[in-house]
């Protein structure tokens, strides 16, 4: 039953509509009731739903757009009613719908609306918090990608580019040591993980969208910064890095964010530090990085296939850039954006695709002009589901804020567009993509 004050409105729907849709349901008026009325005390009856609906199919990736067909809502007429109401399925989140019309319903909202939704009744709130809804839409098809920032040391903001909503995430509690030393981020599953050292020890930190909070995550199995890494669903890899003693690791771990474990890989072929990694085409991919005794960038990927779990070298898959020093720059700034591969080269302000079949690069065109960094570092780089994205700002005097600009692949050459724009730091530290 939802609970909720009780008023009654109906709406109907042009029958060519109806004819379209499978599934119709007014999860928008759920939401309101959550959004504009406070929560049912003890002694005030709740709402009820009258009518039977079905919910139109998604019509994409992130949509949450559903449409309404005859509901009604009423409030019932005496208490013996409320009373029966209450001994139906207790399972039922929407009693008159049953449980699996009910989540349906939920898969198809925004997930920037599920912090309205849980106010509604403890179902509801228990379905969506303990992760269960997030594995149903992962299942299904339903991904929404929000991006995670931090401009300044402490502090992270989401940006949800459907909705254009900014969030502002609870702030981390940790130490001076921690918020100075250096830090890598990797959103996977529900979770936002990033990586630091406090005193002499590394720590991972873990925020859960699901709780809104910040707590310890469990450690790797070799602790390590300065690695390459990349997420698919609930799964993440980390690759190469240095250990605390300095050393450049060719070792590597999977990282399931359902169970919260660390599973140990096999090892890469060569040890780097300072790469970076991404999924393509389910394999996951770790390029470039600083090898042992090498002040240069490496020259050679490394393929690692999940299925049969063994690493494959890719020799000149990531060719270093002309006349710039790796010891001063970024690890590379790569995405993939469906199925294909992407590198930004903020210095020549250039971006570049990468044909699989022939190990070659290509330059396709030019970079968002406000977005500047140095030497790769203080800029964003990432793909957001079917666009590829670059989050930063213009140097010098007064900043001008953030910036985040993007652009949807296709043959010709790239037309950024302006997402947002936001007045605060422009020297990204870290950022991170969660797709759920």
């Amino acid at each position: 039953m939802l609970e909720g004050p009780s008023y009654l409105f109906s709406r109907e729907l042009p029958s060519s509509v109806e004819e379209e849709s499978k599934w119709i349901y007014n999860t928008h008026r759920v939401m309101e009731l959550s959004n504009k009325k406070r929560q049912l005390e003890d002694d005030e009856e709740p709402v009820v739903l009258l009518k039977s609906c079905k919910l139109s199919d998604a019509s994409g990736e992130g949509s949450s757009q559903v449409n309404v067909h005859n509901l009604s809502i009423s409030r019932t007429q005496t208490n013996d009613q409320n009373h029966a109401g209450n001994q139906s399925d207790p399972s039922s989140l929407i009693i008159q719908l049953g449980r699996d019309i009910s989540i349906n319903c939920l898969l198809r909202c925004s997930r920037s609306d599920y912090g309205s939704i849980t106010a509604l009744n403890r179902s509801f709130r228990d379905i969506i918090r303990t992760g269960e809804l997030y594995k149903l839409r992962r299942l299904m098809g339903v991904v929404e990608h929000w991006v995670y920032f931090s401009c300044s040391l402490l502090e992270w903001e989401a940006y949800d580019p459907y909705s254009g909503r900014w969030m502002c995430l609870p702030p981390m509690t940790s130490n001076e040591c921690f918020m100075c030393s250096d830090k890598e981020s990797l959103a996977v599953g529900t979770e936002l993980l990033v990586f630091g050292m406090e005193i002499m020890s590394p720590i991972i930190y873990r925020y859960s969208i699901l709780t809104h909070t910040w707590s310890s995550g469990m450690q790797m199995n070799t602790p390590r910064c300065l690695f390459g890494s990349a997420s698919l669903g609930a799964i993440a890899i980390v690759a190469g890095g240095c250990d605390p003693s300095g050393n450049i690791l060719s070792s590597a771990e999977l990282y399931n964010s359902e169970t919260g474990t660390w599973t140990t890989l096999p090892n890469m072929h060569k040890p780097r530090k300072m790469c970076s990694g991404v999924f393509m085409d389910g394999k996951f991919y770790v390029i470039g990085g600083i090898g042992v005794g090498n002040s240069g960038h490496l020259t050679c990927g490394e393929e690692f296939d999940l299925n049969i779990g063994r690493w494959r070298e890719m020799p000149n898959m990531f060719p270093p850039r002309d006349g710039v020093a790796g010891v001063n720059e970024a690890p590379p700034l790569v995405a993939v954006a469906n199925n294909v591969l992407y590198a930004a080269d903020f210095v020549q302000s250039e971006l570049k695709r990468y044909d699989e079949v022939q190990n070659s690069w290509a330059i396709i065109g030019g970079m968002p002009e406000r977005a500047t960094s140095m030497n790769g570092w203080g800029v964003a780089f990432r793909a957001c589901g079917d666009r590829l994205i670059v989050i930063g700002g213009p140097r010098g005097l007064g900043g001008g804020g953030l910036e985040i600009n993007a652009w949807i692949p296709n043959e010709g050459a790239p037309e950024w567009n302006l997402l947002a724009r936001k007045r605060t730091g422009n020297f990204v530290y870290n950022c991170a993509v969660m797709g759920c």
